[in-house]
């Protein structure tokens, strides 16, 4: 990346991040929907201890899951409906390290709050200490993974007007994968047995994503504008 580039970056990140701070609701319901989502579980399966655990990791990634995708479609929305990103697809920067920029932030208001909120939740559906650890682990490697794949699908349907139900079927079959390996590991952990393997597929993911998705999503999107 070229001083220029890095410049552009760094110059987008703050655009948006600042965007994103002034609209509270665009960072905000996801996360009171992820905490009401898992809260509401013990009162409708009961409190009992055994059952909660057996279960906490797959409803925290679940819920991760479903909130930020509540956050996706303001990554470009806003950007093309006010001309500025077809502005940035002609401007002089490579608009493939602009896409970067944005999936950034995306990630820092999204998926940094889901993994630290995690340890409260886990706390609610008496997730051992361990699992703590192991489920903010994989929420680590898995969640940056939402964001790069869930821009490609909002750049597809950016056009389209309340293309909310359309995204969520491009997207939720690519989710799949993270999905299982994430709660995999916490179960695998818990059980007592390595959790290397799912770590590495996970974070293999993770290095294809940042790799493949800025490309498609910046594809999809110069199509799309």
């Amino acid at each position: 990346m070229t001083n220029t580039s890095l410049k552009a970056f760094n110059a987008m990140v703050r655009r948006d991040f600042t965007l994103a701070l002034r609209n509270k609701s665009e960072w905000a319901n996801p996360l009171f929907f992820f905490i009401l989502a898992c809260s509401l579980f013990p009162l409708g399966i009961g409190p009992e201890p055994n059952t909660l655990e057996k279960i906490a990791p797959g409803i925290i990634w679940v819920t991760a899951l479903l909130a930020a995708m509540l956050s996706l479609d303001g990554v470009f929305r806003s950007d093309f409906e006010d001309g500025s990103l077809e502005q940035q697809i002609l401007g002089p920067h490579p608009f493939t390290v602009l896409v970067y920029a944005k999936i950034l932030v995306h990630w820092l208001i999204t998926g940094i709050p889901l993994m630290l909120l995690s340890p409260l939740l886990g706390v609610i559906l008496h997730l051992p200490a361990d699992g703590i650890i192991l489920l903010m682990i994989s929420l680590l490697l898995g969640t940056p993974v939402l964001s790069l794949i869930g821009s490609i699908g909002v750049a597809l349907t950016v056009g389209i007007k309340r293309g909310g139900m359309l995204l969520s079927l491009l997207i939720l079959p690519l989710y799949i994968p993270v999905l299982i390996f994430g709660a995999g590991a916490v179960d695998v952990g818990l059980g007592g047995l390595d959790t290397s393997g799912h770590f590495l597929l996970m974070a293999a993911i993770l290095v294809l994503a940042i790799t493949l998705a800025p490309l498609a999503t910046a594809a999809a999107l110069k199509v799309s504008v």
